[in-house]
């Protein structure tokens, strides 16, 4: 075939992909929107767009639409719509597998939040867009935090525990992190953290501040009227920059006072500085993201479960001291031999998921799924909630059970997945070193500890119901517990962990 042959037949080849992109179109633009709510004029479903516990009512959605529909999701797929912005709540694990694993391809961006950028959150790996920058953060992260590499961190997850409950998580972060060993209480970088965090909540789920609804909002001056946000914001962004920067100084001081050569900060800078390319600021916000309240979340449902399910606590401790023994402290090398310890850490990350909506995604071009049409932008929330109610695959949901995770057969069955941690390219990259936290924590405190509700002056005990948080992170409110050391013995094991 000759040169004008060639061309001949490729304008044909881009006129019929054209054809087929605009039918494509076409055709899609003719499909439904998953079913949901009915949505009103200009405002669409903004009004039933919940800010309190949202993955309880976004699971009931899915529940009605279930009962009133005959389409093969019957539920799995809902659709709202804010102000016209799109949202798609995904409240299957089959569903969230098909489309934000299998099309990460079209799945893996993020939403388009401007109060987000006000708070000065924008650095973090999770929230930044799809693309070229993402990937140099999670390149840094995976490079110290990917499953082989996060063994290294199993001497400091194994220590943290004895006297750390509330704040095992931070120890273990900011130590392997920035080389910095916290206070027992008030620690000034742990504090940041928190603060920040809980400021990030705060302006993040749809719906949550009318400037992510209407970004023109985010040029208007804080004195007017309904503009209260800025105010806010620029306190969050206070806040976010010294969580980043406070710690990563402290690194950089000891780097250059010849203490500190092993923390992540310090091996990205040698690292950078060896290429002769270093990235400060980037090191700085991959750092930064690091921290996060999740593994605490968790660790505070476990108590909560243990205090008010003590006959699970005593199974997994007669485990514990069959297989380890009471003259050592359980081992990660430990872990295969202790099925219920696992059960019952599965059950801890099920039954109290400390991302209940996940970390939204959000598509980067129109897709269609069993049928129904989902637009180019749309906001994607995985119901992690939701997913973990699914009574097909966990019969009554919201009874603790650790047992649910065993075959008939008295072995573990293959369900290991850690729904929190989501899916797909946006996958948490320190989901390895988080789950070894929660599962040293857990075994430790089982060995050495017990765990029951407290008594009051009349020895009556008090019950224990805590109240969860409703921000990205879902944790227990501070409440009552009664925690003493299993015997002498014990005690004994704990104070020779201590540094």
């Amino acid at each position: 075939m000759d040169y004008r042959g060639s061309l001949v037949l490729g304008g044909l080849l881009v006129l019929l992909l054209k054809s087929l992109v605009g039918a494509w179109r076409r055709y899609s633009s003719r499909l439904p929107y998953p079913p949901g709510p009915s949505p009103r004029f200009f405002v669409g479903n903004h009004r039933e767009i919940p800010t309190v516990l949202p993955w309880l009512t976004y699971t009931e959605w899915g529940t009605v639409v279930g009962t009133i529909s005959l389409t093969v999701i019957s539920g799995d797929l809902v659709h709202a719509r804010t102000f016209g912005q799109h949202i798609i709540l995904v409240n299957s694990v089959k569903t969230a597998a098909e489309l934000l694993d299998k099309r990460a391809h079209i799945y893996s961006d993020r939403p388009v939040l401007p109060m987000i950028e006000l708070m000065g959150w924008d650095f973090n790996t999770g929230l930044i867009p799809y693309g070229d920058r993402w990937r140099r953060h999670r390149k840094m992260l995976q490079r110290h935090f990917r499953r082989d590499v996060a063994r290294i961190y199993r001497p400091i997850q194994m220590k943290k525990f004895r006297n750390l409950f509330q704040t095992v998580a931070a120890a273990i972060i900011l130590s392997a992190v920035y080389g910095h060993e916290i206070e027992p209480a008030n620690d000034h970088f742990v504090t940041l953290s928190e603060r920040a965090v809980q400021k990030l909540s705060e302006g993040f789920f749809p719906g949550a501040v009318a400037v992510n609804a209407f970004p023109i909002l985010r040029y208007l001056p804080g004195w007017l009227p309904g503009c209260g946000f800025q105010g806010f914001a620029a306190e969050c962004r206070q806040l976010t920059q010294e969580m980043q920067q406070v710690p990563f100084n402290f690194a950089k001081q000891n780097m250059q006072d010849g203490v500190d050569s092993k923390s992540v900060v310090a091996k990205l800078l040698e690292a950078g500085r060896a290429q002769g390319n270093c990235d400060e600021k980037m090191i700085q916000e991959v750092a930064a993201v690091s921290y996060a309240d999740t593994t605490a979340s968790s660790l505070g449902s476990f108590f909560f479960a243990m205090a008010v399910h003590p006959d699970a606590q005593k199974k997994a401790q007669s485990e514990i001291d069959s297989v380890v023994g009471t003259r050592r402290l359980p081992e990660f090398e430990d872990r295969p031999s202790l099925p219920f310890v696992e059960a019952l850490f599965r059950e801890i990350m099920r039954w109290r998921p400390a991302l209940p909506l996940g970390v939204s995604h959000a598509t980067t071009t129109e897709d269609i799924y069993e049928g129904y049409y989902i637009p180019k932008g749309a906001t994607v929330i995985s119901n992690i909630w939701a997913m973990t109610r699914d009574e097909s695959i966990y019969p009554e949901p919201d009874r603790f059970n650790p047992d649910r995770f065993f075959t008939a057969e008295g072995g573990l069955n293959d369900d290991d997945t850690i729904l929190t941690f989501g899916f797909g390219r946006r996958i948490c990259p320190g989901r390895h070193t988080a789950e070894a936290t929660v599962w040293s924590t857990i075994v430790s405190v089982l060995a050495t500890f017990d765990i029951a509700k407290a008594k009051d002056a009349d020895g009556n005990e008090i019950d224990i119901d805590p109240v969860y948080s409703d921000g990205v992170v879902s944790h227990p409110e501070p409440f009552v517990c009664s925690i003493t050391p299993r015997s002498d013995r014990a005690r004994d094991l704990v104070q020779a962990t201590e540094l």
